[in-house]
């Protein structure tokens, strides 16, 4: 298999094709059908993912409230694992079902990420981290709905620093956690892995599941695991107690750090793309 390195001066023909930057600013996009279908399919998919994972946490905190279960709160409901598996499985779930659509981002972050490594144009990027805080403030909406007489005597799903953890210990959580996320999506997107293994399938949206899921696993403790600005913001604001908007920053700035520097290793470290840019150029100008 052909290996796209430097002989000599020249490079080898690749055996994949790495499609072209977006426009920054496209605005023939505005004008077509498949933009709005990917923002539709971007809130929905949050909405759907805000209901499933904050229900879960409500009816977990209930299952284990000693108030309600004295003799067995403690082995009581899915635990840190189900959560965790709730967050993990729905994105795999989510991004699977969209990913023809929208690319299945689901999280401002992400779509954060992937506007910096010119994969989406700015204007996408703007519509979908609007459609995504939206469905998310619905799905949580719904939860209140649903469960009105334990959503707010359990926290709404709010995230929030827990006690004992500084500032700086939870934003370097969510920024961590976000990278690791942002670096599984680049690198199970990428087309070069995508045709180098063409004789092991890949479903892109495993690898990302599990990645959301092993950062709950380490990050719940801490922060009740943001990574997700929309997860953040729709849960703030339906639940909308002082404690949820406190430390509120964190859950975007830590994320939007962490996109930010995975975009950044992936594309100019892993991928070498400013290198080959530049050599690119100097090749054609000889």
């Amino acid at each position: 298999m052909a290996k796209d390195v430097e002989t000599g001066g020249e490079y080898t023909t690749k055996d994949y094709t790495d499609p072209p930057p977006a426009p920054l600013i496209d605005v023939e996009e505005i004008t077509k059908w498949s933009l709005y279908r990917a923002v539709i399919a971007e809130f929905v998919a949050t909405m759907l993912f805000l209901y499933v994972t904050v229900a879960t946490v409500i009816g977990y905190k209930h299952q284990s409230d000693p108030n309600v279960n004295p003799t067995d709160a403690a082995c009581s409901g899915v635990g840190i694992l189900g959560i965790a598996w709730a967050f993990g499985g729905m994105i795999f779930i989510l991004v699977y079902c969209t990913a023809g659509i929208s690319g299945g981002h689901i999280n401002p972050a992400v779509t954060f990420g992937l506007f910096l490594a010119r994969k989406v144009s700015l204007i996408r990027a703007v519509l979908y981290i609007i459609a995504q805080c939206l469905g998310a403030i619905c799905g949580v909406g719904l939860v209140k709905a649903f469960q009105r007489a334990y959503y707010v005597r359990y926290g709404g799903g709010a995230n929030e620093l827990s006690s004992g953890y500084s500032h700086g210990t939870g934003l370097a959580a969510e920024i961590i956690g976000t990278f690791v996320l942002v670096y599984t999506v680049f690198s199970a997107t990428d087309p070069k892995r995508n045709a180098r293994d063409s004789h092991v399938p890949v479903l892109a949206p495993l690898p990302i599941g599990f990645a959301v899921f092993m950062v709950h696993l380490a990050t719940i403790p801490i922060t009740g695991t943001g990574i997700n600005p929309a997860r953040s913001f729709g849960a703030a604001v339906i639940y909308n107690k002082d404690k949820a908007w406190d430390d509120h920053w964190i859950f975007w700035v830590g994320p939007f750090i962490g996109a930010g520097i995975a975009a950044l290793y992936h594309q100019f470290v892993l991928r070498a793309s400013a290198a080959k840019a530049m050599g690119s150029s100097y090749r054609s100008n000889m």
